[in-house]
């Protein structure tokens, strides 16, 4: 049976490997770009799955899934390929931060103890800090405006690129076949008033396939569009930046994720820590998005309230990427394109790409097998 996968980032990528593991699947992946690029090169790899507020249905599923095939698949992909993927088991901390309203803060720490209930229920850990105890463990952080910290030691943080090249290896390796510099023109309809799709026409020619997979982000769109069936993919602007402090924040055995008001500092070895990202829509229904530098200061200027070290750091880089939103309705799209019983939606993950790319691999495998 042959499949054709459309889109190299970590979602393809994951969705190639998984699929490697199949007996009898012949799988060609197509990107137009090497691998991890666009929103996969703009991620930090954050995966907050067990601090998230999503507690049950699809959402919680997705995350739980994949959180738990991580533990497995970082092991697995690193003696596979001889690769090393940055993999940090440390867990995340999240800093609560004051609002005017005291009794605001009271319902936030009563809602922090109920999501700690039900996550023990999970056999899942979270731990409500207070800021005394928070200042003992992590004496870097400025406590001065936080009421509390809640920390998640089951949770974790990858570099995406380094998974997205190791899952490309070690699908090569199994017999997967990459054609990278590939632009693919459109999935050829089928005849009239059938469900089925037939072949995908490429730069390179033509490809059958049994199954065509769009994990494409971004360019799920106009694929889906050229079948009748839209699909409403918009872009968010991502900015992070590389800072250089030269030695660990606090205390150099525990450097977990450190995250709040939605900026993560991310320990990344070296005295060095990424910190991001911006949320950036495009306006009067442009899909240009020019980075804003401003947003870019005001996320280090938050990172550096909350670690006053950080004002000492050097900028060595900052970066940007696009993530695929999708309008209307809950992110990711992982479906049947309606009318086609082969042609298989894995895109619109918007800022969750990293964390639900096992999870999605695993969703389409479903697929697949199970028809």
């Amino acid at each position: 049976m042959n499949v054709v996968i459309i889109g190299c980032g970590a979602v393809g990528a994951a969705i190639a490997y998984e699929l490697s593991l199949v007996k009898g699947l012949n799988i060609t992946v197509f990107d137009k770009q090497p691998p991890a690029q666009a929103s996969t090169g703009a991620a930090l790899g954050v995966l907050m799955g067990i601090i998230s507020h999503k507690i049950k249905g699809k959402a919680w599923r997705l995350r739980q899934t994949s959180i738990q095939r991580y533990e497995s698949l970082i092991p697995e992909l690193e003696e596979l390929t001889n690769r090393k993927i940055p993999f940090n088991r440390q867990g995340i901390l999240m800093l609560l931060t004051e609002n005017a309203d005291a009794s605001v803060a009271d319902e936030e720490i009563s809602h922090w103890e109920k999501l700690t209930e039900i996550r023990h229920t999970q056999r899942y850990q979270l731990e409500i800090w207070d800021t005394a105890k928070l200042k003992n463990i992590c004496p870097q952080i400025d406590a001065k405006n936080i009421i509390a910290a809640i920390y998640s030691p089951q949770d974790r943080q990858l570099d995406p690129t380094a998974l997205t090249l190791a899952l490309v290896a070690a699908a090569q390796n199994n017999g997967v076949t990459f054609k990278f510099g590939v632009n693919v023109l459109g999935i050829n309809p089928p005849p009239h008033n059938k469900d089925i799709c037939q072949q995908l026409e490429t730069t390179e020619g033509k490809i059958a396939a049994d199954w065509f997979v769009v994990a494409a982000g971004l360019g799920s769109s106009p694929l889906a569009a050229q079948l009748n069936h839209p699909v409403d993919i918009r872009p968010v602007l991502g900015q992070a930046l590389q800072l250089r402090l030269g030695h660990s924040l606090g205390n150099p055995d525990f450097q977990p994720v450190i995250t709040g008001n939605d900026v993560h500092i991310v320990p990344v070895g070296n005295g060095d820590y990424w910190v991001g990202a911006t949320v950036e829509f495009p306006t009067n229904g442009s899909h240009e998005i020019p980075p804003n530098t401003e947003l870019l200061e005001s996320v280090k200027q938050q990172a550096i309230a909350f670690c006053p070290d950080l004002a000492k750091a050097t900028t060595i880089r900052t970066w940007s990427g696009l993530r695929p939103r999708p309008e209307g309705r809950p992110a990711p799209v992982i479906e049947k394109l309606p009318g086609f019983n082969n042609v298989l939606l894995a895109t619109g993950h918007y800022r969750n790409g990293i964390l639900l790319a096992p999870a999605t691999a695993d969703a389409i495998r479903e697929m697949i097998i199970s028809n």
